[in-house]
């Protein structure tokens, strides 16, 4: 009998951990069912999530009112197999063995929700597909 694999882990990472990344956290969380460990953070957190991205995720049946915005670590990165990044430029440490990808993706910061919802779409269909590529329901 073999050991089961070990589930993926994915890092989200925007400047402000306020949008982007909890969003797409949040989805992964949401649709991977615990089949990847999934963790989000900013090189320059923000205070809290913002706001019309708390009330996009809501209309989509997934609540962040409680996430917090969390600093970006060496450690975090480490721990990853899969570093995405969404527009934090070069301060996301890189490190050999692990796979990047950068989504470019408007910054949801100062938008309302009528201009969050075309982003949160789209982060929906890129988890959708990053799914079906590291954790396929069997």
């Amino acid at each position: 009998m073999t050991a089961p694999a070990e589930r993926p882990s994915v890092l989200f990472v925007c400047v402000h951990n306020a949008g982007r990344s909890q969003m797409a956290a949040a989805f992964l969380t949401h649709l991977a069912s615990g089949r990847v460990q999934v963790r989000s953070a900013g090189s320059a957190p923000a205070d809290t999530v913002n706001p019309a991205v708390v009330s996009a995720m809501a209309e989509a049946g997934i609540d962040v009112s409680a996430e917090v915005p969390k600093v970006l670590t060496v450690e975090a990165v480490q721990a990853s197999d899969v570093v995405i990044t969404m527009g934090c430029g070069d301060t996301c440490p890189v490190f050999p063995g692990k796979r990047y990808l950068d989504w470019e993706l408007p910054d949801p910061a100062g938008r309302e929700v009528d201009a969050v919802r075309p982003i949160r779409d789209e982060i929906e269909k890129r988890i959708r597909g990053l799914i079906n590529e590291i954790a396929p329901e069997v």
